[in-house]
């Protein structure tokens, strides 16, 4: 019986490396952590490690939009937000920014599997 596996924080709806129809999933999911503009792209829809390489540039670019956006949020809503409102804004930053996080991690492990990483269960 082969055992397929796939390490912590590999994203839920891709199936394990080798599995069956495995990176089709990844590909699709990829595809979903990128803006939709992409998927109109040959280059990045027709090549897996392409596609990967660029949605983890995009998690990584909206990361840093994130911590700009915290960062520089009661400057620039001060004059038209009450504090209320931009320290709601600010911890929907840094909410956006931890779950992306790990999306960050998930598609970096994706992107290992598509390059030829493969993973052991330990015990």
């Amino acid at each position: 019986m082969v055992r397929h596996v796939a390490p912590p924080g590999w994203p839920p709806q891709v199936r394990p490396p080798d599995a069956p129809d495995w990176e089709r999933t990844a590909v699709g999911w990829l595809l979903d952590q990128c803006p939709p503009e992409f998927r109109g792209y040959p280059a990045v829809r027709g090549h897996p490690v392409v596609l990967a390489r660029f949605a983890a540039l995009h998690v990584e670019a909206s990361m840093e939009a994130c911590r700009r956006g915290a960062s520089r949020a009661r400057a620039d809503l001060r004059d038209v937000a009450q504090l209320d409102v931009v320290d709601a804004a600010v911890q929907s930053w840094l909410a956006e920014e931890a779950r992306l996080q790990g999306v960050r991690r998930a598609v970096g492990l994706v992107e290992d599997a598509i390059r030829g990483r493969r993973y052991v269960a330990r015990l």
